[in-house]
């Protein structure tokens, strides 16, 4: 069923550790690095020498360029972007795709071949330095997880306030944020697809044997980070537009809340203690409180519309809510940035740049307002319940590509199948 090793921190040396890892507007998890893999000495008596030639080939351009990349890939002022997010992270995102419909041919039809060749990938979150495994989804798995952080790396390029050409303060264009909103939508696609048609290819066993990076809550966690991200872009949007309403503000805040709220569930019981384990809990922590200080707000102001006491009171407890929820996002994000690796928060922008405003002036003025109108009793001393919209957004829908033309050749074999279908079933 395929055998597994893991390998304790302390024991080589391999994992990425930065002390700093700069600016960061999306949470981008540590790169886990492939290490090299012979095909030949396990495949050459299987399959032909071009097609274990082509595995070893396309494999090592990525072993190559992953170790590249990693201890570079968050130092986001020394790097140049691309309207696409940077052209290397575009590069190794390439060579992973051009990989995996050959990497699927192992696992076509339950192959026994996918039993035959140790995969080795460096962790990052789990306290194993790397761990190993006899089983060709486990690097169907890693591969996906690595397109899916490759894809929150873009984004947080795009989303890193530029100085503009007018030399005013610092935004995120339009057109960036709108690219920002398909990479992470992508991205989600791709964790969405190793939870429902990967994660359930492997045996219970190897499952739970699987690195904490590879666990299904970090996975699922990473996806609802993504699509809550997206709606903070969504929000950011419809604030600049005079044609949102506050109902449109509010349901996109309230989304936001839940979005943040269920990531938070997923990893609240793994064991992420070390280093970007500890910073990603951190990040969730922080963007759910950020995001709860949101939607009382939006909240609150709805509830100021109405034109009896109890709205009105109702409206200052929610905006109260806001305003310590804000506070408390303040003393969340400076854990998170001081958490090894540190980071920083780059300029205010979109979403937080206004509510940073709003929060504390709109708070003020309205419970002195309703607090002169009406008596304290009059004024709800806890926070009203947020309202419970249903969530809109999903992930791409990624499929596992069909399996590479190359497994049907002649000088192959055995027969194989190339439907993508089996492979997503």
């Amino acid at each position: 069923m395929g055998c597994i090793v893991s390998t304790p921190k302390d024991s080589g040396g391999n994992r990425r550790r930065p002390a700093s890892i700069g600016e960061l507007s999306v949470y981008v998890p540590g790169f886990r690095i492939p290490k090299p893999v012979d095909f030949s000495q396990a495949l050459g008596d299987h399959l032909s020498k071009n097609l274990v030639e082509r595995l070893s080939a396309l494999r090592t351009r990525i072993v190559v360029m992953a170790g590249q990349e990693a201890p570079t890939v968050t130092r986001t002022r020394r790097r140049s972007a691309t309207q696409h997010g940077g052209s290397t992270l575009a590069d190794l995102h390439q060579a992973l795709e051009e990989y995996l419909p050959v990497l699927l041919g192992l696992v076509k039809d339950g192959s026994q071949l996918q039993h035959n060749i140790q995969f080795v990938w460096v962790n990052q979150e789990d306290e194993a330095e790397e761990t190993a495994m006899s089983n060709a989804w486990y690097e169907v798995l890693s591969v996906l997880h690595l397109m899916a952080v490759l894809s929150l790396s873009q984004a947080n390029l795009l989303l890193l306030p530029r100085t503009s050409a007018d030399g005013y303060q610092p935004k995120v264009s339009e057109e960036s944020r709108r690219a920002s909103v398909d990479i992470l939508l992508k991205a989600a696609g791709y964790l969405d697809c190793a939870v429902r048609h990967v994660l359930p290819h492997l045996p219970a066993a190897l499952r739970r044997d699987l690195p904490v990076d590879l666990a299904e809550g970090v996975l699922r966690a990473l996806c609802l980070q993504a699509l809550g991200q997206t709606v903070d872009i969504q929000l950011g949007m419809a604030i600049d537009s005079a044609k949102a309403t506050l109902a449109v503000k509010r349901r996109l805040a309230c989304e936001m809340v839940k979005y943040w709220q269920q990531a938070q569930d997923n990893i609240m019981n793994l064991p992420l203690a070390n280093g970007w384990g500890e910073k990603h809990r951190l990040f969730i922590k922080w963007k759910y409180v950020e995001a709860r200080a949101g939607a009382y707000y939006y909240h609150g102001l709805i509830l100021d519309e109405g034109n009896t006491e109890k709205s009105h009171g109702m409206a200052v407890a929610a905006l109260q809510a806001a305003d310590e929820y804000f506070k408390e996002s303040k003393r969340a994000c400076e854990a998170f940035n001081t958490a090894t690796p540190t980071s920083r928060n780059p300029p205010f922008w979109g979403t937080m740049k206004y509510l940073s405003e709003k929060i504390p002036r709109d708070t003020s003025s309205k419970v002195r307002i309703n607090r002169d109108l009406y008596s304290h009793e009059k004024i709800m001393e806890t926070a009203p319940t947020l309202p419970d919209f249903a969530l809109a957004l999903k992930p791409d829908d990624y499929q596992l590509p069909a399996v590479d033309h190359s497994w049907n050749d002649e000088n192959n074999r055995g027969p194989v199948a190339t439907n993508a279908n089996q492979l997503n079933s």
